[in-house]
This record gives structure tokens, C-alpha cells and sequence, in this order.
């Protein structure tokens, strides 16, 4: 039985028929925020509810590197591999340095504190775009605690650094989740997990971003339960990879569904790694899977 269901053959441009799904490491809570060190050849996840990030190593080795973790989500590197951390509980936007230091990025807007920052990602040139949807305010993945804006945005950062910056408007979204840049940096993917859907935009010079447009829609129910739009990324070729029902949906630069990479559990989020960031890292819900791929991602800045 296939691991990959393909509606189009340009699915095996970018996977081979043959290519089987693997699991790395179990007994996980609920598993997220994968990202790849480029220098040290580790991956880092978090595990929510279990309040705690791990380590795995290629040799099969899981460690606990923080805990409590604030029941951090997404995490990425900055260009000197600093650590950006999602923490569901302090509802901020850190930066965690090589020496232990921390640093808030972002943790309010106009004086009232963020819902609970999400996923992550850094342009080229050094700024900062965040999703704060409130499921770190929700039970078992946050602190149960009432909500201080009563909106879900997205936001920028400076490079540099600087007040949070509000990049759609504020109910344009129910709950953004996932983001991230195509090749070029030309265009912003967003998604909306209980909507189901990814819109793209048009990303200004000045890093704000505008002509909004829909990109996929109906990508499964928008129920947790079986599996949703959360975490994304885009290929070096311009595809986007999106978690959703059944695993992990393939879109081509049109937003065609061309297929599925299927995964027996709800998948949180994705992320390439590896020597030859060829191995596609899976997180899910108790479990970290991989897949081998002929693509790899988007050059982000902390690759080199």
C-alpha cells in the first residue's frame, strides 16, 4: 500500500513512487513546531500539552531539551541561528541565543497582550511574521485564561526589532495558523485552520503585504479532529505542503491539490532537514515521521 496518494503526476516530480513514510520516535503527546539545525544536524519539536521540547538526532536519539517549555509551538532560526520560539503560555514571541539568554520579540499589541503566538517565520531580510491565533488560551495546548484583544491577526516585526506590526486586517481571519514565503519572497501564504483554507498575498517592499487573494479552500472540515490546515511550508519550486485530513496536502503554484502524503495520525506541522534537506520531518500526534523527497525547501535565511 502507497504512502503517497497522487492526483496528478506532477506528485512524482516531487516524491518517488516507491518512497515510504517512516516512523523516528513515538510516545509524544501532541507534536509540533519541527525545525532543522543547519549546522549541528538536529531537529527540535515541541510536544504542547506535554510542556516540553525535544531533540532528535538521526541516530534515533530523543532528548529533552526544556522543560516546562511554556508550552511552546512554533519554532524557527533567525540568520545568526538564534532560536524564535511560539510560547502558548507567556503569549509571546521569544528569541532564545546560544547562551541560554531570552529575549521577548513581541508579547502585546497596541498595549494589550498577544492571544498566543503560533508559527513563525523570517524573511530575508531579518523581519519577523507571526500568526496569533488563541489556541494557547484553549485547555490542554495553552493556559486557560480569557483572551485581551478579542481578534486573531498576523503580524511583522522590523528587522532589528520594533513594535509588532498588524498585517491584515483584524477579522479577516477566524483562527491564522500557518505561514510562509514562496521562493522569491514575493508572496505570503497564509492559512485559516477552521476555514479550512489558504489565502496568498503580495509581498511590498516595505515587508507589508496586499492583493489578497484565495489560494485553496475545502482543505478538509476544519475539525481537529481530522486534521487540519496547521502547519506549512513551501518547496524550492514553489509547491506548498499544508497538514491536513489524512496527512500532508501538496498544492503546485496554481493551488491544485495534486496530492497527499498519508500519515496514520493527525499531523501538527513539517519541516525539511537532513544533510541534503531532502527528508521531509513530520511531527504528529504521538509520533515523528519522515519521508524521503526529490525536492527540497525554499532556501529560508538560516539555511546559508
Amino acid at each position: 500500500m502507497s504512502d503517497i496518494e497522487a492526483r496528478s503526476n506532477a506528485m512524482w516530480e516531487l516524491l518517488d513512487e516507491d518512497a515510504r513514510l517512516e516512523e523516528m520516535a513515538t510516545g509524544f503527546t501532541f507534536t509540533e513546531g519541527p525545525i532543522w539545525h543547519p549546522t549541528e544536524g538536529y531537529l527540535l519539536f515541541s510536544d504542547m500539552p506535554g510542556d516540553i521540547r525535544r531533540k532528535y538526532t538521526p541516530d534515533g536519539t530523543v532528548t529533552e531539551v526544556r522543560n516546562p517549555s511554556n508550552k511552546c509551538n512554533g519554532m524557527t532560526y533567525d540568520g545568526d541561528l538564534n532560536l524564535l520560539v511560539c510560547e502558548h503560555v507567556t503569549s509571546s514571541l521569544v528569541r532564545e541565543r546560544p547562551d541560554g539568554t531570552i529575549e521577548t520579540i513581541a508579547s502585546h499589541f497596541e498595549g494589550k497582550e498577544l492571544n498566543s503566538p503560533n508559527d513563525v517565520c523570517v524573511r530575508r531580510d531579518g523581519s519577523i511574521y507571526f500568526s496569533d491565533p488563541w489556541y494557547g488560551r484553549m485547555p490542554v495546548f495553552g493556559l486557560e485564561r480569557e483572551r485581551d484583544l478579542g481578534w486573531q491577526g498576523v503580524f511583522r516585526v522590523p528587522p532589528g526589532g520594533g513594535d509588532s506590526q498588524l498585517i491584515v486586517d483584524r477579522d479577516k481571519y477566524e483562527q491564522p495558523n500557518g505561514l510562509c514565503f514562496s521562493p522569491d519572497e514575493s508572496l505570503l501564504y497564509i492559512n485559516d485552520t477552521p476555514n479550512a483554507l489558504i489565502d496568498v498575498y503580495d509581498v511590498n517592499a516595505d515587508g507589508s503585504i496586499a492583493n489578497g487573494r484565495r489560494f485553496a479552500d475545502n482543505i478538509g472540515s476544519g475539525v481537529i479532529e481530522e486534521g487540519i490546515p496547521d502547519g506549512m511550508k513551501c518547496d524550492e519550486r514553489g509547491n506548498i505542503w499544508v497538514t491536513g485530513p489524512g496527512g500532508v496536502w501538496v498544492f503546485d503554484i496554481g493551488g491544485t491539490h495534486i496530492g497527499t502524503v498519508k500519515v496514520p495520525q493527525n499531523v501538527g506541522n513539517l519541516t525539511w532537514g537532513g544533510d541534503d534537506w531532502h527528508t521531509l520531518y513530520m511531527p504528529s500526534t504521538s509520533s515523528l515521521y519522515t519521508i524521503r523527497t526529490k525536492v527540497g525547501p525554499h532556501r529560508e535565511l538560516y539555511m546559508g
